[in-house]
C-alpha cells in the first residue's frame, strides 16, 4: 500500500455495479466508504469522521450529486467533493465549481489515474 492508503474517500452512486467497481479499483489506494444514495452518503459522512474526499454521481434518484454536495458541505464543511458524470459539464456543475462548493467534475468512464490525481490535488499527497 502506498502513502495514500491512509486516506478515506466516500463514493456515492445509485448503481451497485459502479459502487463495486470503485471499491475494487481503489481499495489498495484508499479506505473506500460506499453509499448508494445521497441520503446514505450523508449518513456515512457523519459515521466516518475521517473522510477526506468525496466522489458523488451526478444523476441519482431523490438527491442528485449537486444537492448532495450542498448538504455535505453543511454536515462536514471543507471536505472536497467531486461530481462524477457520464455527460459533459453542465452549467449547474460549472457554477458549483466556480462558487467553490464542488471541487471539480470527472467524466465517466474515468481512468484510475484521474481519481488518484484528484485526491492528490486536494490532499497534497503523492503516490511515489
Amino acid at each position: 500500500m502506498d502513502a495514500t492508503g491512509n486516506i478515506s474517500v466516500l463514493h456515492i452512486d445509485d448503481e451497485s455495479t459502479n459502487v463495486l467497481l470503485f471499491e475494487v479499483n481503489f481499495r489498495w489506494y484508499y479506505r473506500v466508504v460506499s453509499a448508494n444514495s445521497g441520503v446514505d452518503g450523508l449518513t456515512k459522512l457523519t459515521q466516518y469522521p475521517n473522510i477526506k474526499v468525496i466522489f458523488c454521481d451526478m444523476k441519482m434518484p431523490g438527491m442528485n450529486g449537486l444537492e448532495f454536495a450542498r448538504e455535505a458541505a453543511k454536515v462536514k464543511p471543507g471536505v472536497p467533493c467531486f461530481i462524477l458524470t457520464g455527460y459533459d459539464i453542465s452549467p449547474e456543475i460549472y457554477h458549483a465549481i466556480n462558487e467553490g462548493w464542488v471541487s471539480g467534475y470527472i467524466q465517466k468512464p474515468f481512468e484510475v489515474d484521474q481519481i488518484i490525481s484528484a485526491v492528490n490535488k486536494v490532499t497534497r499527497t503523492t503516490t511515489d
